[in-house]
């Protein structure tokens, strides 16, 4: 009976490694789809003026995913060694907590179910986030501070100005810390509490983000069911994000949303991760007047590098997606938002991000528009907008 019992034992102990560290793996490459075959090497020219950048990218879900950060990945978007590589040196993560079964860029019912408790279960995350969104939150902010813990010359967790300026300082020739800022995708761990504002806060979030892919207590989503504006929580959450200098994101908010938002406060707005109307005419989309009253308030809005955002994910289409944001918006409102492993495909990972660089060579910008968009505006406005510390 004992050797029976042990028997079963080893069999669902190896069932559950099977899970982990063959089908787990096989789900986030599916998930987190790279395109071709690999980019070709950098002109001399284009390698010598990216090494000199300083790259900064507005948004990355990499912690929801089992793998390790710390180490090369095969599959996926961004770990910290092709961060090195790509010579990345500002990364906000953001904290995925919900996302219906079905998503699609149209229409989302608020009840269409949850992608992210299965994940959850899945890869093993601690029982208290199976059934709660802020727990989610707090588990995806503790695995960033344990990685900041165990490489701090590798990462480091970015709460205030002045924990930013001392992470850029660290860096010479590529080489230094990544500088992490905690995001959250949709403001749905507060739960309907205002409380958990400060709950988040005191984690590290700094970025707020107020709908993901449906509508929710704060608010219509882009792709929810009712194009609704903010409602009473929703204005109460965004006055209290203001006070406490958290940076508002709308990537994913109704155009009536973000009208609410700017008519309610006069802090900057982000829009972390998109593509613009007038040049990929898509429904993850908001319009370019809007993009024009956000960035005319000093927003700052993230290109994205996958083809809900600029319709073709190459190369070329993101660079050509920029400069028409730079000709619409003006250059210090245009930053790089990939959406790095937020279960859409790319060209290219973060060590091959010099392919911008190279592109944007190519297609005849100047060493200072290049060098505001690869990462001084997001620099910039993180100095202004984080708390000052």
């Amino acid at each position: 009976m004992k050797t029976k019992v042990a028997l079963i034992s080893a069999l669902v102990l190896l069932l559950l490694a099977s899970w982990r560290w063959l089908l787990l793996p096989a789900v986030d490459s599916r998930l987190n789809q790279y395109l071709g075959q690999g980019q070709p090497p950098l002109s001399t020219r284009a390698q010598e003026l990216h090494r000199s950048l300083l790259v900064g990218d507005l948004h990355a879900d990499s912690f929801l995913w089992a793998r390790d950060l710390a180490d090369a990945s095969a599959y996926g978007h961004l770990d910290l060694p092709r961060a090195r590589t790509g010579n990345l040196a500002i990364q906000v993560f953001t904290a995925v907590t919900k996302s219906p079964r079905g998503l699609n860029y149209e229409e989302n019912a608020s009840d269409a179910g949850d992608n992210i408790t299965l994940l959850a279960v899945a890869q093993g995350w601690p029982l208290r986030t199976w059934d709660s969104l802020l727990e989610r939150a707090l588990y995806q902010s503790e695995r960033l501070h344990r990685l900041a813990s165990n490489r701090p010359e590798a990462i480091v967790s970015v709460k205030t100005a002045a924990d930013l300026r001392k992470a850029l300082a660290q860096r010479s020739d590529g080489e230094g810390p990544l500088a992490a800022i905690l995001g959250i995708e949709g403001a749905h761990p507060l739960e309907g509490k205002l409380e958990n504002i400060a709950v988040l806060y005191d984690a590290g979030f700094r970025v707020m983000g107020l709908q993901h892919f449906f509508d929710n207590e704060l608010g219509g989503s882009l792709h929810g069911v009712s194009g609704a504006g903010l409602t009473d929580f929703g204005r109460q959450a965004v006055l209290e994000m203001t006070q406490r200098s958290i940076i508002i994101d709308v990537a994913h908010s109704s155009e009536q949303v973000v009208r609410d938002v700017l008519s309610l406060t006069e802090r900057p707005l982000i829009v972390s991760h998109t593509g613009l109307k007038g040049h990929c005419d898509s429904a993850r989309n908001i319009s370019d007047d809007l993009m024009r009253q956000i960035a005319d308030r000093g927003g700052l809005i993230g290109v994205g590098f996958w083809d809900g955002a600029v319709c073709d994910p190459s190369p070329g289409s993101v660079v050509s997606a920029i400069r028409y944001g730079i000709d619409l918006l003006g250059v210090e409102h245009v930053a790089l938002g990939s959406d790095y492993d937020g279960t859409v495909a790319v060209t290219f990972d973060a060590g091959e991000l010099g392919v911008l660089t190279e592109e944007m060579l190519r297609q005849g910008f100047t060493e200072y528009e290049i060098r505001r968009v690869m990462g001084e505006n997001l620099r910039d406005f993180l100095l202004a907008q984080l708390p000052q510390g």
